[in-house]
């Protein structure tokens, strides 16, 4: 029998926060038990963000222990707010103000606004490991300010500390919402290299951010950078998920549409597909679920006309029903810097749910990933008339098949077992015993 493990993991996102970015720590918060690790959380008590989804505390191990500490960023609509008047074409004396508050925000808050977080978090921390609780301390970014822990972590002998990239850090600093700081990006390089020196082990959600990261800090040792994927819980699925309608064609998006994963290549398809074949088009159902950020609202004007439905964000488990009464599903990457290295967490759930998958990405990590499983059909993000061609290929395929086969639009994907989120657990519990050593 391997040791048992007590770990602390650092997550500001975490449930009652919602959407994808929850689903890591808080599966292994869920599977770490099975595997002789007792997992605990440090997060925040007020987290500052879009959505909130208390279902999600559903997967939390009874008892387990949570601890909260406050942030000092303003609320989410505040942030808004902010946003909203950076954006203004026009604004008034008002917003002008809260553009140039916003613009300095930008600059100071490195390395991103959730630094606020850090005060309270450091605390927290620091009285934690003072009772000496955990043997390891994971903690898993975005927000990448959260790694800012790792040196205090460290600074207790007995414990390993371990960093886990969900995204790149360079990415994120140029894809999110507050994006922009001149400080930020001469610190970041800087910055990321001292708290990486503060990990006893690293682990990285694709092969790409591991091989750039390694290429990048030359110094780190490559075996102990881990690439763990990202997965799916096959409790997440209930048997009783219903199936498509058979009197029209559904094709479902489940997820945030932000400048990363930019609707803008469907919707122009879309569009092609109704102009040349309007009684065809009639049938599509698209369903958008999710946030869509005030800078991709514009590319959806008018798009209710081409059977397009903005459904905004629903719990995880009401999504996961969404998805499964689809035809077709879609997983969308935009042409942004650095996206070759990306696949979003998302296509795991698809792979497993068994629904025809239209991937619109340039080629990189999630092109072969699909091609790799066999998940669907790969098109470039912004090629209107391959997406409209694919379109009405899967839409006559429908009306020529039979109301039985409409409601049966299943695949099977090939080799999955290793995405599950049971087998992924076990691969972090590994992780902490060699992060120990």
């Amino acid at each position: 029998m391997a040791e048992d493990l007590r770990v602390l993991l650092v997550a500001y996102a975490f449930p009652p926060v919602g959407g994808a970015g929850v689903q890591r720590m808080l599966k292994l918060a869920k599977y770490l038990p099975r595997n002789g690790v007792t997992p605990s959380i440090l997060t925040v008590s007020n987290p500052s963000v879009p959505v909130l989804d208390e279902t999600l505390s559903r997967d939390l191990p009874p008892g387990m222990e949570i601890v909260r500490a406050r942030t000092f960023e303003p609320g989410y609509q505040v942030k808004q707010a902010a946003w909203t008047a950076s954006a203004d074409v026009k604004p008034t004396l008002r917003r002008r103000l809260m553009k140039r508050a916003t613009g300095i925000a930008k600059q100071l808050l490195v390395p991103d606004p959730q630094v606020l977080w850090q005060p309270a978090a450091q605390l927290a921390l620091a009285r934690r490991l003072a009772t000496g609780k955990d043997h390891a301390v994971v903690i898993s970014a975005p927000p990448f300010s959260q790694f800012m822990l790792a040196p205090l972590a460290r600074a207790r002998p007995s414990v390993a500390v371990v960093l886990d990239y969900r995204d790149e850090w360079s990415t994120y600093r140029e894809m999110y919402e507050m994006m922009g700081s001149r400080l930020g990006a001469f610190l970041g390089d800087a910055l990321e290299a001292s708290v990486l020196r503060a990990a006893h082990m690293v682990t990285t959600a694709t092969e790409e951010f591991r091989e750039n990261l390694l290429n990048k800090f030359a110094w780190l040792d490559p075996a102990r950078v881990e690439f763990i994927p990202n997965g799916f819980d096959p409790e997440d699925f209930p048997d009783d998920l219903p199936a498509p309608p058979s009197d029209r064609f559904v094709i479902t998006y489940g997820g945030t549409v932000f400048k990363l994963t930019s609707a803008v290549g469907f919707l122009g398809g879309l569009r092609r597909l109704h102009a040349r074949e309007p009684e065809l088009a009639k049938l599509v159902d698209v369903r958008f679920i999710g946030r869509i950020v005030d800078t991709e609202a514009a590319a959806f004007e008018g798009s209710e006309e081409l059977g397009v439905r903005r459904l905004g964000y629903r719990p995880h488990a009401t999504v996961m029903r969404d998805l499964a009464a689809s035809h077709l599903t879609l997983c969308i990457l935009d042409d942004v810097p650095n996206v070759e290295h990306i696949y979003p967490a998302k296509i795991f759930e698809l792979m497993f749910l068994g629904r025809p998958i239209l991937t619109l990405s340039p080629e990189g990590a999630l092109t072969r990933l699909v091609r790799d499983h066999g998940l669907g059909e790969v098109i470039a993000p912004r090629d209107e008339e391959a997406i409209a061609a694919s379109l009405e290929r899967s839409v006559r395929a429908f009306v020529a098949s039979s109301p039985d086969q409409r409601t049966r639009p299943s695949f099977s994907a090939s080799k999955v077992d290793r995405f599950d989120r049971r087998v992924i657990a076990a691969q972090f519990a590994d992780v902490l015993r060699r992060a120990r050593r």
